[in-house]
């Protein structure tokens, strides 16, 4: 058994993953747009995290935009075959470093086809279909014709499987209707809990749930509650972070993300961190309490 696979593994589509994966966002520059500070150290970030046993490596595209896929393909290619990359479309980025929706058929076609360019890849495993209806969190809205859109691309060998980012309860169950989602991504952390009951719903039927922001995302969690925990058991706020939401559910897939390798070791040391009850039962209650 590796290290990572102590902290679990799920179902991703046809494929198992451990549950600790990579998120790429952070290998692009200040705001998610153009080059990194230290390309060499993004190589060797995405390298050192294979080698430590990550699988699962979630990408987009439009980070950078095409600067993330790039690197990953320069650092990894030809990849592991075990290594399962995800990556997300319904959006692009403006000159000025703005998030646009891109939800109509040449948009989202032109989408897969640069992913698969830009990772040099002849299939995508996963590709997540970002709703982008309001892009500070899910909003109501249909979003039947891009997964039509998807379902066709899929039917013609480009795509495994299909997943939703961004989205609501109702637009997983709609999205059903017309293609299998083998996995939901929306924001999900200590402080944001608002898919709580979704998660469970999720975990019943197989799903995977894949937080996006686990540490706060732009806005870094911070709690005194949380830091307390951490002292407690002598780790980092954001490894207790983390440790909580693997032990929280089994079908949640972690993605943290860095262009460190310091704090990707930081990271991937999660594994061994088994957070007792009292512990658990305090980081609960920081969601209450703010």
């Amino acid at each position: 058994m590796s290290n990572l696979e102590k902290s679990g593994t799920f179902t991703l589509g046809d494929r198992t993953v451990t549950r600790l994966g990579y998120g790429a966002m952070q290998l692009a520059g200040k705001g998610v747009f153009g080059p990194p500070k230290d390309r060499a150290e993004s190589i060797a970030v995405l390298r050192e995290a294979v080698e430590s046993g990550v699988n699962h490596i979630d990408t987009s595209d439009f980070y950078g935009p095409h600067i993330t896929n790039q690197i990953i393909r320069e650092a990894l290619h030809p990849y592991k075959s075990d290594l399962v990359i995800v990556t997300k479309i319904g959006a692009t980025r403006g000159l000025d470093a703005s998030w646009n929706p891109a939800f109509t058929k040449e948009a989202l076609t032109q989408a897969i086809h640069d992913n698969l360019e830009n990772l040099g890849l002849d299939v995508i495993d996963v590709v997540n279909l970002r709703a982008m209806f309001d892009v500070h969190g899910p909003a109501e809205g249909s979003l039947e014709e891009p997964l039509t859109v998807l379902a066709d691309l899929q039917r013609q060998g480009l795509i495994k499987h299909i997943g939703l980012s961004n989205v609501t309860a109702k637009q997983i169950a709609d999205g059903r209707r017309i293609t299998e989602i083998v996995c939901v991504q929306n924001q999900y952390n200590l402080a944001h809990r608002g898919d709580d009951a979704l998660i469970k719903q999720l975990a019943v039927e197989g799903t995977a749930y894949v937080p996006f922001f686990p540490l706060g995302g732009f806005t870094p969690l911070q709690s005194s509650t949380l830091s307390d925990v951490a002292a407690e058991l002598d780790a980092t706020p954001m490894q207790v972070a983390l440790a909580w939401l693997l032990q929280h559910a089994p079908n949640i897939l972690l993605i943290p993300g860095t262009s460190s390798r310091t704090h990707l070791r930081e990271n991937l040391a999660v594994a061994d961190i088994a957070l007792p009850d009292d512990a658990i039962e305090k980081l609960d209650g920081i969601a209450k309490t703010g």
